[in-house]
């Protein structure tokens, strides 16, 4: 049978210097109809490349320098531009890594995910708007309608990642390609996007190259895998073949990467302390008319202790990262109290790496800033000092002399990291610092992280999705569902002992338990019943009687939980 994709012999190289540097070198590989085939290598590792040649999109100064691209039989680099632009968005689609930088910042929702229709069929405005409204339904997005109206900015970086989904799939296309499609959704986001990825493979036999640094992911919907590593394929096979039976050197030190060390645990005084923390949005109608205020956060208490890493998790638009912009005096509409040390100058590494990097300066220069506002004047000790944070996050000096534009997602997480770190801080926050890296590289940076906690005494606030990895991290969790600290305690209590329903269901989620549970977003939220109610599987009637945040369930000196159901 003919296959629907076939790369033969295909080479990308880009200009460097007076010479060239060889992205991709000779790969050849197919994807059937109907297959799921996975791409596995770390950041710069070229497996997005052949990707973006298949749709087109290779930057102005990358070259194809042999190889041929075939879909359904016809070659690609030959072919005529009219009918490859036509193919594109119809018959082949592509989800991206970063949506922040590849959602329009000017245009609502709707309008974005009804282009695709707009440019390859004649359906009338209103039957765009339905089939909007239905593609953002099946990615579990709340509230779809109301979305339709929004812009990106007033989404979360899930919820953006997920617009963009359902922006690719409205249009049914043979073939999706899916670059780190889940690499911003929480655990239990992540399940939905897998199964609905499974469902459209399974009802309209869609073909899907799925690109992706998590193993788990990959093992748990590709049925073939393809190792990528410095522009080369070193292994290919069955999914469980290869991670089961590894035979490739850079193939065994992926499935083995998994963070070393201790637990960050406390050994200091308070250095943060949140009391009965509400934060709110105002809510605008019209050009500047303000409508009223989003209750976000509810009576939130945190507190870090010198030296410790306390981990919160939350599913995407729970309020984690509002909770880290006003702990950093970026969102000052809130009541209650915000405490840090005197002296302590919080650092954040944020989630989007892509918007905190400046476009126009090089890597060495956004690099040095952190010192020089540190009053390092000596510019040989800035340098020497910004070789040394590069080896630390995993890429070498020559990096120093490149733009953002020319890094993977991963690295330019690994610079914003860099960053942080150069300011020799006290107190980290980490907005989903490993979210965009590939296994082996968040290896790295939780050790490097475990590293200075270990060396400096460093407090860090770890903001994250990933329970697998805040599982390794932090000696402390606090699990938060739309702005409510729902369960709290030490990690293994959390991780051996759940007590809440909800996080129960985000560590069944992450070991790829059954999520219909969560499925559907509650609507408007009543203050008069449990926060979690309309999504609860164990509600009863009392529950509907009770306040939005429950009273506190004390099941052991550092173990609490905000549930009328459990018995201390």
């Amino acid at each position: 049978m003919e296959p629907l994709v076939e790369i033969k012999n295909l080479s990308i190289r880009f200009p460097e210097g007076n010479s060239t540097f060889e992205a991709v070198k000779g790969i050849s590989f197919s994807i059937g109809k109907g297959e799921i085939v996975g791409v596995v290598g770390e950041s710069g590792s070229g497996k997005s490349m052949s990707a973006l040649a298949l749709m087109g999109l290779l930057p102005k100064d990358a070259e194809i320098a042999s190889g041929s691209l075939c879909f359904q039989g016809e070659d690609l680099v030959t072919m005529k531009p009219e009918k490859r632009r036509q193919l594109c968005g119809s018959k082949m689609a592509m989800v991206f890594q970063e949506p922040m930088t590849s959602l329009n910042p000017v245009l609502k929702i709707e309008r974005q995910v009804g282009e695709s229709l707009r440019i390859h069929t004649k359906l009338g405005n209103a039957e765009i708007h339905e089939r909007v409204v239905q593609a953002l339904s099946e990615v579990g997005l709340p509230d779809p309608e109301g979305l339709c109206g929004k812009y990106p900015h007033e989404l979360s970086g899930g919820m953006r990642q997920r617009v963009m989904i359902a922006q690719a799939m409205i249009n049914s296309p043979s073939l999706l390609i899916a670059d780190e499609p889940t690499t911003a959704l929480d655990c239990v986001v992540q399940a939905q996007i897998l199964e609905l990825l499974r469902n459209i493979h399974r009802t309209k036999g869609t073909s899907i190259l799925f690109i992706s640094h998590d193993l788990n992911v990959v093992r748990a919907l590709c049925s073939r895998v393809i190792v990528v590593y410095k522009g080369e394929i070193v292994e290919e096979g069955q999914t469980e073949d290869v991670l089961l039976h590894p035979k490739h050197e850079y193939t065994r030190h992926l499935v083995a990467s998994i963070p070393e060390g201790e637990k960050g645990e406390s050994s200091g005084g308070e250095i943060l302390r949140l009391t009965d923390l509400n934060v709110f949005y105002d809510v605008r109608g019209g050009l500047f008319r303000k409508k009223g205020k989003k209750h976000v956060i509810h009576d939130l208490n945190l507190s870090a202790r010198e030296g410790e890493i306390v981990g919160i998790v939350g599913e995407s638009g729970c309020g984690k990262s509002t909770l880290s912009k006003t702990i950093l005096g970026l969102h000052d509409n809130y009541t209650g109290e915000v405490k840090v040390r005197d002296g302590v100058r919080p650092q954040m590494v944020f989630q989007d790496p892509a918007g905190s990097l400046n476009p126009a300066r090089t890597i060495g220069w956004i690099l040095e800033e952190p010192l020089r506002l540190r009053g390092i004047r000596d510019r040989a000790e800035r340098r020497q000092l910004v070789k040394e944070m590069l080896e630390n996050v995993g890429l070498d000096e020559s990096f120093a002399a490149r733009h953002p534009r020319e890094l993977s997602g991963g690295q330019k997480q690994r610079i914003s990291i860099g960053v942080a770190l150069l300011m020799d801080p006290r107190l980290v926050i980490a907005d989903e610092p490993v979210s965009a890296l590939d296994v082996t590289v968040q290896s790295q940076i939780l050790n490097l992280l475990l590293k200075l906690h270990a060396e400096k005494q460093m407090t860090i606030l770890f903001i994250s999705h990933d329970l697998n990895v805040v599982r390794g991290l932090c000696s402390r969790v606090m699990v938060i569902y739309k702005g409510v600290i729902v369960e709290e305690g030490l990690a293994e209590e959390i991780y051996e002992h759940p007590a809440h329903p909800y996080t129960k269901l985000l560590l069944e989620a992450a070991i790829g338990g059954d999520t219909m549970e969560l499925d559907a977003e509650a609507g408007k939220q009543s203050a008069e019943k449990c926060i979690f109610y309309e999504r609860c599987p164990k509600r009863r009637e009392a529950c509907a009687h009770v306040p939005l945040s429950p009273e506190a369930v004390q099941l052991s000196r550092t173990h609490w939980a905000r549930c009328i159901q459990i018995e201390a």
